[in-house]
């Protein structure tokens, strides 16, 4: 089978040929030296409706498969987050369940991630923090904990509580590690920093093991401008920090999606010991995760599902202190993040769905909310070339063919 096919490109077409190498495929254990999150994506039901607005209708199968190849590479699994499209096609009855589903087979780990260089102790690690402590059986898995049970528009801050509660008790219920996800119907309804320190103060005195707090930018979401209350970053994060320190025992970390490298470094200065910065910067990830000698970020990141055997192999060469293989692995893999969360940014999710069904992880390039059609072809003929150059095409027979086949679907003579 040829490995090339036409490509749009400016308005018209181009032959692109093959070139890259696809990342030694394996199985890895859990990486020493950071955390690491993998948000992963929903897979669509082929057969059933999933158009915009109707319930999501899931395909377990290949949900859950997705799942186990991640943590077959050594990544832990951050469901339920916006990667999996909390807010945008995915309800929260379909929600719970995948929840369920999904820490039912999470593998558990005895060991925790190494701390040379760390602003985390041990005993933070993989959610063990001081509720569980070193050693202790931990699933690999964290919960998007939110509050998108309730209708949009205005609610009172006690029923923004109450959601948050209500999810909050099914990561318990699973035994999963609770992110408290930055909430649509809380920004909506805080005027001023004090009602974000009331929820939060409310939220984690409840959690049996310490939470991960998360800070989604604007960019990932335009309901959340203004989140923490401050009229600009760098007050909202000195309420952060503020709202941190005031509840240090209850909080393992901070997810940070700013994709500003220089807000999320500052950020990390300030953070007390023990706490950790898991980056969400799917722009700069391999520098804050590499980190500066002093502090490092861990990773909480959507783009590690869609580069997740690189992802792994360069953990492994940290772990091992080749730092030049570090970067030699992940410098192909930056120009495909920003090509697939390029503005609009919410629409990621369909990159990563997209390289998802080309590497056979899914039957078809559909998405619950209909969210398939969120990028162009030329964008998705773009993504496709970058994903090639990074070797995350890991069948590229089998990318080429599906590609040719919707480009075809799509008026394009590929």
């Amino acid at each position: 089978m040829s490995l090339s096919l036409r490509l749009p490109r400016d308005g018209g077409l181009e032959t692109y040929e093959l070139t890259g190498t696809p990342v030694a495929q394996g199985t890895y254990e859990p990486a020493r030296s950071r955390l690491a999150f993998a948000a992963a994506h929903v897979v669509a039901d082929p057969l059933g409706d999933n158009s915009p607005g109707a319930p999501a209708a899931i395909d377990w199968e290949h949900t859950l498969d997705f799942r186990r190849h991640l943590w077959s590479l050594g990544l832990s699994v951050a469901e339920a987050m916006d990667t999996a499209q909390r807010g945008m096609g995915l309800d929260w009855p379909a929600t719970q369940e995948l929840i369920r589903r999904s820490a039912a087979e999470a593998p558990a780990r005895s060991s925790v991630a190494g701390t040379e260089g760390s602003s985390a102790d041990a005993g933070s690690a993989a959610g063990a923090g001081s509720a569980a402590g070193a050693g202790v059986l931990e699933k690999r898995i964290a919960v998007g904990v939110g509050t998108d049970q309730l209708a949009p528009g205005v609610h009172p801050l006690d029923a923004v509580i109450a959601a948050y509660e209500e999810q909050l008790a099914l990561a318990e219920e699973v035994g999963a590690q609770p992110i408290l996800m930055a909430s649509r119907a809380l920004c909506a309804a805080a005027t001023s920093p004090d009602d974000y320190r009331k929820v939060y103060d409310r939220l984690l005195g409840q959690s049996s093991r310490p939470v991960i707090l998360h800070w989604l930018g604007s960019m990932f979401d335009p309901a959340l401008e203004g989140y923490w209350g401050g009229d600009s970053l760098d007050t909202a994060a000195d309420v952060v920090v503020e709202l941190i320190n005031e509840n240090v025992a209850h909080v393992d970390g901070i997810k940070v999606s700013l994709l500003d490298a220089s807000k999320e470094i500052a950020l990390r200065k300030r953070l007390p010991d023990g706490v950790r910065l898991y980056t969400g910067d799917d722009f700069n990830y391999p520098e804050l995760i590499q980190g500066d000698g002093d502090r490092h970020s861990d990773a909480l990141l959507g783009i590690f599902a869609a580069i997740a055997p690189a992802a792994a192999a360069a953990l492994k060469a940290l772990d091992e202190g080749d730092v030049t293989a570090y970067g030699q692995i992940f410098a192909p893999t930056v120009p495909l993040a920003r090509q697939i969360f390029s503005a609009p940014t919410y629409y990621y999710k369909t990159g990563i769905a997209f390289l998802a069904w080309l590497n056979g992880h899914q039957p078809g390039f559909g998405m619950v909310g209909g969210l398939q059609t969120g990028r162009s072809l030329p964008h998705l003929a773009e993504t496709f070339r970058l994903a090639d150059a990074a070797g995350v095409l890991t069948s590229p027979e089998l990318a080429v063919d599906r590609f040719r086949k919707l480009l075809i679907v799509g008026g394009v003579d590929a």
